[in-house]
């Protein structure tokens, strides 16, 4: 989670035995640590003060690229290079093979960081969204949109998303539907009226 920054000898402790670890903890994580090198070359993690540092190109850590591709897709986007920031964006949304730190779902160390890239990768398929919007896919989103509505039904972006490729796929009278199904589930689930984004895309 933070290669090139240097990880204390109880912070480890800590992420490996929340609460109250065993007497055996410090001998235990030198063991790991000697056994990581072992199975990463020696050269790869290194001592620093009090813990170790994991020596690794942020390249090589594939949370890092993937935040570094939808940078640059979102800087592509912004930029009305659409087609390049599709193809970008893509590649970073590749990079997934399942949840964030599957193998940790259920470890405090490792829930912010899930909320991080789960979050990110939700900005980055709705910015891919938009580029593909702006290309002219519309017909080809819908499906996919309205998958994304069901997983995240209070995300507003989404199902203006969706409302706009419906419109522009000569499904007006669905595109109305769909606000109609958002205002009613942000009214009955938050008690708060639509935003302004769906508002004005409902009047257009």
């Amino acid at each position: 989670l933070e290669p090139g920054t240097p990880v204390s000898h109880d912070l480890l402790v800590e992420a490996l035995w929340p609460g109250t670890p065993p007497e055996t903890a410090p001998h235990a994580v030198q063991v790991y640590v000697s056994q990581l090198r072992k199975a990463l070359g020696g050269e790869l993690i290194s001592r620093s003060g009090q813990g170790y540092v994991l020596e690794l190109d942020p390249k090589q850590v594939d949370a890092q690229r993937f935040a570094r591709l939808v940078g640059e897709g979102r800087e592509l986007l912004a930029g009305g290079d659409l087609a390049a920031a599709s193809t970008v964006l893509r590649e970073a949304l590749g990079l997934w093979r399942g949840p964030a730190l599957a193998d940790f779902v259920y470890e405090p160390f490792a829930q912010t960081e899930i909320a991080r890239l789960e979050e990110l990768r939700l900005d980055a398929v709705e910015a891919r969204i938009d580029a593909d919007l702006a290309l002219g896919r519309h017909a080809d989103l819908v499906a996919e949109l309205e998958a994304l509505v069901h997983a995240h039904p209070l995300r507003e972006h989404p199902r203006a998303q969706l409302m706009l490729a419906l419109y522009r796929s000569g499904r007006q009278a669905e595109a109305l539907a769909a606000y109609r199904a958002a205002r009613e589930l942000l009214v009955e689930e938050l008690g708060i009226e639509p935003g302004p984004e769906l508002r004005e895309l409902e009047g257009a």
